[in-house]
């Protein structure tokens, strides 16, 4: 069973930069794709940015495109997301989740989530 655990969210002001964490169990990570995903009160779960198993593509929303960065050290077992130029629209819950397949911006198509890290950007 993979567990995934996602850190590094916070309060910040706009125009300023958090970086995410998500670290996952187990000893397959490397042949998972990762996703990040955010969702905001009251409104559906959106993707955000993915990356494939060794690293070497990724893929990015375009409301975040140009801003925010994703990358991945295997032998850490973990995924990063590097935001910069945060906007009060980003706010949102983060959430983290893999699949064992190529990445994906869909939702739906991933196996195993995190519980999520609170992002909220004051204007």
């Amino acid at each position: 069973q993979v567990q995934l655990v996602e850190s590094g969210g916070g309060l910040v002001q706009a125009g300023a930069s958090l970086r995410l964490s998500c670290a996952a169990s187990g000893r397959t990570f490397d042949l998972c794709a990762v996703g990040w995903f955010r969702q905001a009160p009251g409104k559906e779960r959106d993707f955000v940015a993915a990356i494939s198993r060794s690293g070497a593509t990724t893929n990015y929303a375009a409301n975040v495109k140009g801003r925010f960065t994703i990358s991945r050290d295997n032998a850490k077992n973990t995924v990063y997301l590097q935001m910069n130029s945060l906007k009060p629209e980003d706010t949102a819950v983060y959430y983290c989740a893999l699949r064992y397949a190529d990445y994906s911006d869909t939702a739906g198509q991933y196996n195993y989530w995190g519980q999520g890290t609170q992002v909220t950007v004051s204007s």
